[in-house]
């Protein structure tokens, strides 16, 4: 049985799953804010979204999880919590997404 690190995990989400919107990695986008995985075979993935209303969220946590549980099938479980605190701004972003979208 191999269960992936957390950089692992955050690689990941970071190479399959992206905002619909924005059409970059929510890694980079600063939407990951802890990713935890235990030694019971679950991750545990602390995120937000880039507002409470964003129409993509629903699309997007599914897409976490989906894409976390096909690639590291020896996750028992992939548990999403979802936070608000502290609240999303652009200086979460990478430098890359940053410049990517215009922000400096």
């Amino acid at each position: 049985m191999a269960i992936p690190t957390t950089d692992e995990v955050r690689e990941l989400i970071r190479a399959r799953v992206q905002d619909p919107e924005l059409m970059m990695n929510i890694v980079d986008l600063g939407l990951i804010y802890n990713i935890d995985v235990t030694p019971e075979s679950t991750a545990e993935i602390t995120m937000t979204l880039t507002s409470p209303g964003c129409p993509a969220g629903p699309e997007i946590i599914s897409s976490v999880q989906r894409e976390t549980h096909a690639a590291f099938p020896d996750l028992e479980e992939v548990n999403i919590h979802l936070t608000w605190s502290p609240f999303w701004n652009p200086d979460m972003m990478s430098d890359e997404a940053k410049e990517e979208l215009g922000i400096f």
